[in-house]
């Protein structure tokens, strides 16, 4: 059974959070233009934050299990398999939504985007910090 690092789920969890915070923040524009949720412009309520954050912490800590299982050691590893799963998962449901949802290409690119940062950061962090 593998041993999570806590404190590293835990900073893994702030940074993903803080990174796509960041991501979004530059995309603004354009995804008011893209999609209705994002075109009042207003800050998302304290509920949404965390549930984000609650979002990042499930990655985080299935990150870090993960990591372990797999034998992970180092952050180009770590980087390989945040690839590969972000590729296998959120790539392949965000292109169902474009598909049959018709989900605009140009925002699913930029949620793909947000998920590999996300999960790049997170699998480094837990991935190296045991």
């Amino acid at each position: 059974m593998t041993e999570l690092n806590y404190l590293a789920v835990v900073a893994a969890t702030v940074t993903a959070f803080l990174l796509s915070t960041v991501w979004y923040m530059g995309f603004g524009a354009r995804l008011a233009k893209l999609a209705d949720a994002y075109a009042t412009g207003e800050r998302p309520p304290a509920w949404m934050a965390m549930a984000e954050l609650s979002r990042s912490a499930v990655v985080a800590v299935v990150l870090a299990w993960l990591t372990g299982e797999v034998g992970v050691s180092g952050w180009p590893q770590a980087l390989g398999l945040a690839c590969v799963l972000w590729i296998g998962f959120p790539c392949v449901l965000l292109t169902g939504s474009v598909l049959h949802e018709k989900v605009p290409w140009r925002l699913a690119a930029v949620h793909a985007g947000d998920w590999l940062l996300k999960m790049a950061a997170i699998a480094v962090i837990v991935g190296t910090w045991r």
